[in-house]
């Protein structure tokens, strides 16, 4: 049984201290001020927290530190930072708050490399789509780690693609687990609400089964059966209509940051693969057996849970 059903609560109170006797990130965030954004990795996601932050002025400053120095001209050429560049310290300098916007596979080698060089007030944040391996490991780095899913990804990648407007309505699941640092949390809940999303929270397990079979489990499907319709070749592409179009556009994604997603999160998409083999059997009897109430229940079903979508996120 999916853990949907399981609740979990978080209160977010903060009350600031009377006398602030040294710089304190949280109690001016919680007043609507960040003085400096630090976005490590400007993609599709990266590039669109720059952007967002800066039209809906969430902080005072906005960094972007890209690898390659062409790469943070560009998203400075394009308005997604005040300031960008490939000087890893200096970008993480007095950051308040630093966005990991970087694949799965290289997110805990460049966590490593910068946290001799961030303040312990400093708060941590992630766009990740696998949360268990990356808060566990974080968190061990950053005493204000806070993980984060915006829900707001595309097929298409690179800064390229950014807009400003990405995460307007989305949803975004922040991951907290029970010693997360309240303040950071709050910090964190209220950067993405400022952003335009609307925020949830989720332990990070369960956040990993729950996306397993939202989002990985679609993608990898998507992909298997853009396979089967071209096993031998790409002439049946040539009568495709909409519906297959918008069923199959997911499978478009950069191959090698899917590859990451999945061996990061494979024992929850194995489980969500189960179930799914399961329900394709299923299909089959009822195909083979030409069992019209069968077929008709199951799509039933499914077209009932797919219209919920329309009160939903």
């Amino acid at each position: 049984m999916l853990a949907v059903e399981r609740k979990f609560r978080m209160a977010f109170f903060y009350t600031p201290p009377r006398k602030v006797a040294k710089r304190n990130v949280c109690c001016y965030k919680l007043a609507g001020m960040i003085r400096k954004l630090t976005i490590l990795g400007p993609g599709l996601l990266g590039g669109s927290i720059g952007m967002a932050a800066r039209h809906r002025k969430v902080a005072t400053k906005v960094a972007i530190w890209a690898r390659r120095p062409d790469a943070a001209d560009q998203a400075f050429t394009l308005g997604a930072a005040d300031e960008a560049g490939s000087d890893l310290r200096r970008a993480v300098a007095d950051a308040d708050l630093i966005v990991l916007a970087t694949p799965i596979g290289v997110m805990q080698a460049l966590a490593g490399q910068i946290a001799p060089l961030v303040s312990p007030e400093c708060v941590v944040t992630d766009v990740g789509s696998v949360k268990y391996p990356i808060v566990t490991a974080l968190i061990q780095l950053f005493p204000k780690f806070v993980g984060s899913h915006p829900m707001a990804g595309s097929e298409q990648a690179g800064i390229d693609a950014a807009r400003r407007d990405l995460f307007e309505k989305a949803a975004c699941i922040v991951t907290p687990r029970p010693d997360t640092d309240k303040p950071a949390l709050q910090l964190v809940y209220d950067f993405w609400k400022q952003l335009g999303c609307q925020v949830r929270t989720l332990p990070p397990e369960q956040h990993d089964e729950i996306v397993a079979r939202i989002s990985h489990l679609p993608h990898i499907v998507a992909a298997a059966v853009v396979n089967v319709v071209c096993s031998d070749g790409a002439h049946p592409l040539n009568f495709v209509g909409p519906g297959f179009k918008d069923f199959s556009r997911i499978a478009s994604g950069p191959p090698d940051m899917w590859t990451e997603i999945c061996q990061q999160n494979r024992h929850e998409i194995g489980r969500a693969l189960e179930t799914l083999i399961g329900e394709l059997g299923k299909l089959r009897t009822a195909l083979t057996n030409n069992d019209a109430v069968e077929l008709k229940t199951m799509l039933r079903r499914a077209k009932h849970y797919r219209d919920e979508l329309r009160f939903r996120v």
